[in-house]
């Protein structure tokens, strides 16, 4: 399936991100902001939620506590029975670091590997990237087109609001 968008290239990040600001405002849908670093205030130009991975990172959490506690009280408790200085079989104190550890271990990996289904990072060959000045100097808009869409308002749109420069690609997986 390819996609055709239109790529407005800014120079500056407080630019682009009054432009995404007055983009928005004109009704146009945009697809992607790419940014060679992080801009503090993009996400809630862009309308983007809030993540519901920490809600995940709980649960992870909650999943590795669970087995951390039922496997170190079925090993010591019940399979392998030993009594050590006169403790009980089942000493919650002594269950304490491993209990941690799993939890950490469950939260950490669960998140990554949901961070990346979520965020569609797949192993593959090549990495689709629409321009490859985003990842050096230049922070691109990028909007989805269709047969539609009048290409000269949208490129009037995106120069009025600072793009030094407007192109069209295709991309067949993204």
């Amino acid at each position: 399936m390819t996609k055709r968008f239109a790529l407005g290239i800014f120079e500056d990040e407080d630019v682009l991100l009054h432009a995404v600001e007055n983009v928005r405002e004109a009704g146009v849908k945009i697809y992607e902001v790419f940014t060679p670093f992080p801009i503090h205030g993009i996400d809630d130009a862009l309308g983007i939620e809030r993540s519901r991975l920490p809600i995940a990172a709980f649960f992870f959490g909650l999943t590795g506590l669970s087995f951390a506690l039922w496997m170190q009280i079925y090993m010591l408790g019940f399979d392998w029975p030993m009594i050590i200085g006169g403790k009980p079989h089942i000493a919650l104190p002594a269950f304490i670091p491993v209990t941690f550890e799993l939890t950490v271990l469950f939260c950490c990996h669960g998140m990554v590997i949901t961070f990346y289904a979520i965020s569609k990072l797949y192993p593959r060959w090549r990495t689709p990237v629409l321009d490859v000045r985003s990842t050096d100097d230049k922070f691109v808009m990028a909007i989805e087109v269709n047969e539609n869409t009048d290409m000269n308002k949208l490129t009037q749109i995106l120069r009025e609001n600072g793009a030094s420069e407007v192109n069209q690609k295709e991309m067949s997986k993204f």
